[in-house]
């Protein structure tokens, strides 16, 4: 491939000309699984090309850690060749944190089943918000206790971190359930037309809802975010 500007040849198609610095990709789209990453460059509404990076994750629980880290920055660095105005990620949350950590983009999260096709879908419309905030300072509203202890905390900072969450707002604790299980689950519920979900914290038999305001503007936007919020639970063990 040739850069559109200038004409000379590309070392890969969608790189960034460092003739005429003209870029030749405006987002880039990364599907990751622990094992492998497909990156797809955008331009203009089309594929420019797709390039695939593996790796072979180490079984050694003092090995894998590095070896996670190299292979993020190896899609970092296909990344980076590009000089794209947007990132899209998807898939496998262990290597988009160690991705996040190599880039010095904003990841903008869009559903797994096909993400390219919802990224080409929605490339009229403009990206979610990212809320650079730490996950404290997302928390406020009249009531301030939570309920859980400290897993109740540590659910609503895995939400709070979330770069799509704007505000927490925790509601009153319900202590008159029904429920039997032992332990804190939460989950957060369907967006609303705005975009807000709600997170339900349960311990026991008492529970509290808590309002969390999205960056999303509509009900099917906030759906991306809800998906996210429940597999980040998932993961720290708290999902119900």
């Amino acid at each position: 491939m040739d850069c559109r500007q200038c004409g000379t040849p590309l070392e890969r198609p969608g790189d960034f000309c460092l003739t005429c610095r003209t870029p030749n990709t405006d987002a880039v789209v990364v599907e990751l699984t622990r094992e492998r990453a497909t990156v797809t460059c955008l331009y203009d509404g089309e594929v420019v090309s797709t390039r695939e990076v593996t790796t072979r994750p180490e079984d050694d629980p003092e090995r894998e850690p590095r070896e996670l880290r190299n292979f993020a920055g190896l899609v970092a660095d296909e990344v980076h060749r590009k000089r794209p105005e947007e990132v899209y990620v998807a898939g496998d949350r262990a290597v988009l944190d160690a991705l996040r950590a190599e880039l010095h983009y904003t990841l903008y999260r869009v559903a797994d089943d096909d993400p390219v096709a919802a990224v080409l879908a929605r490339q009229d419309e403009p990206a979610l918000d990212v809320v650079e905030k730490p996950a404290g300072e997302k928390l406020g509203g009249s009531h301030s206790t939570l309920i859980g202890d400290r897993a109740g905390q540590r659910a609503v900072e895995t939400v709070g971190g979330h770069p799509h969450v704007k505000k927490i707002i925790p509601g009153p604790i319900d202590a008159g359930g029904s429920g039997s299980r032992s332990g804190v689950r939460a989950k957060a519920t369907r967006a609303d037309d705005n975009g807000n979900v709600r997170l339900l914290v349960r311990d026991g038999s008492s529970v509290q809802e808590n309002r969390v305001v999205t960056t999303a503007s509509d009900r099917e936007t906030g759906e991306y975010v809800r998906e996210d919020l429940n597999d980040a639970l998932r993961e720290a063990e708290l999902r119900e």
